[in-house]
């Protein structure tokens, strides 16, 4: 077989070995934005003396940097704005993730936006078995364009988290894609 044929079958097989809409950078962006949050709000030991062993444990490496400031859109609603810091999560050149966490309040928020679609892996994610072993569905509403779902942390169900995104791939690029809001509830 001539060496141009075998280079040609190779590369068909390498485009038709993952879907179209694939995107492993947003996944493993947002997966991390989720085990981030999961991190700081399950383990404050991770980063009370430092932030080495929270950015450790993260994953992201270089992919997720703190930031001095994020955009109003990258905000958690106005009673959450207290002691935050804000960590950005580059997953593509032009779309990633934010990652709002707090020193104060038992929260962490996490928004995902532009120019890649990014519905297509916050679905991948949300459906895995990694996620699903680590949260249980509780219930799910849609309106319009947005499903949002609340999940439960099944290590610890004090902490709970709304994730509202597109029902659909391609339907919300000229605004923010996906918002994630987890609290923990002291006492329970």
């Amino acid at each position: 077989m001539p060496m141009r044929s075998i280079l040609s079958a190779l590369l068909a097989v390498g485009l038709f070995a993952q879907p179209a809409n694939a995107e492993p950078n947003l996944e493993k962006g947002f997966d991390g934005a989720l085990r981030g949050c999961e991190q700081w709000l399950l383990d404050p030991a991770s980063w009370a003396d430092g932030l080495g062993p929270f950015i450790a444990a993260v994953g992201l490496g270089n992919q997720m940097a703190l930031v001095e400031r994020v955009d109003e859109a990258n905000l958690p609603p106005p009673p959450m704005r207290k002691a935050m810091h804000y960590w950005r999560i580059n997953s593509t050149p032009v779309a990633g993730y934010v990652l709002v966490v707090s020193d104060r309040l038992p929260m962490c928020h996490i928004t995902g936006g532009g120019g890649a679609d990014l519905q297509p892996s916050v679905e991948t994610v949300l459906s895995s078995p990694a996620f699903g072993q680590r949260w249980e569905q509780q219930q799910a509403r849609s309106a319009s364009d947005i499903i949002t779902t609340t999940f439960r942390n099944r290590l610890d169900p004090a902490l709970s988290i709304v994730i509202s995104r597109a029902s659909g791939p391609a339907q919300r690029l000229d605004r923010v894609q996906l918002i994630a809001t987890a609290t923990y509830q002291l006492g329970k």
